[in-house]
């Protein structure tokens, strides 16, 4: 297990976020969104998986830590479902996607065993970490609008914070070798195809033809090849034996970049 579990409430504007506030740039901004619009319900999700086995942890600091886990991501779900209202007004249809997204999910998380939800829920937030573990190791959240920046910052430094309840958990309930990298095909193969839809649901709306959007991704791909970095690299981690999210050592990291910037993150809720 890591540290304390903090959650903190964070008072931006978001309405004040421009429409390409990814560096200016519109295939960098609608992979950005793509990812963004899945949150709300994605944190709500590993929420449900890992308190239907509550009952079952008796250990007093993981229960601790779970606590922490639930209040910072019930707090990640509803910034970003405020940040989905923003796109609404930006005049993205976002609505029919996100239906789709979440009666599919919806029909599939009601459908498999618990554990195995508990086991995606598990992948998924190895690959937040390492997404988050990225952003404050490369340039990219200096290139981006200042509210986004204080956003992104706030959830990825509270990803890296709770990046191993989920997976702890699952440990104590089933430490199956199986079921943990079921869950991993099942949440990488999940979060790419609605981070690929969501992006390409949002370029259209950009009216962005497909050339112009292929040289964009090879030159984002340049500066931050987050598929090998992420997807890759995260699956070569998740499916070694003797795995654990604590082997990443970047709890260090979100300190640091906020110090370096002169800012703070939000005091606890």
């Amino acid at each position: 297990m890591t540290g304390p579990i903090v959650p903190r409430d964070l008072d931006v504007d978001l309405s004040r976020v421009p429409r390409y506030w990814n560096n200016g740039n519109v295939v960098a901004t609608a992979i950005s969104n793509g990812i963004n619009m899945l949150f709300p319900a994605g944190e709500r999700f590993f929420v449900r998986s890992v308190k239907h086995f509550l009952d079952q942890i008796d250990d007093p600091a993981l229960r601790a830590q779970i606590k922490g886990f639930f209040g910072q991501e019930g707090r990640h779900a509803r910034a970003h479902d405020q940040y989905n209202d923003v796109l609404r007004a930006q005049g993205y249809e976002i609505d029919r996607f996100l239906a789709s997204y979440q009666r599919i999910t919806g029909w599939l998380e009601a459908r498999v065993p618990a554990k195995l939800n508990l086991a995606a829920t598990a992948a998924a937030e190895h690959f937040t970490a390492i997404l988050a573990e990225g952003a404050f190791t490369l340039p990219v959240f200096d290139e981006i609008d200042p509210t986004m920046r204080q956003l992104l910052a706030w959830h990825a430094a509270e990803e890296i914070e709770h990046k191993a309840v989920a997976y702890d958990v699952l440990q104590r309930i089933d430490p199956s070798y199986a079921l943990r990298i079921t869950g991993l095909v099942w949440a990488a193969v999940t979060l790419a195809t609605f981070w690929v839809a969501g992006s390409a649901m949002l370029l259209r709306q950009d009216r962005m033809r497909l050339g112009d959007t292929a040289r964009s991704l090879r030159a984002i791909g340049k500066r931050d090849p987050f598929i090998r970095r992420v997807f890759l690299g995260g699956i070569r981690q998740y499916i070694r034996r003797d795995f654990h999210p604590s082997q990443n050592a970047n709890g260090h990291l979100a300190a640091e970049w906020f110090a370096a910037r002169g800012m703070t993150l939000p005091e606890a809720a």
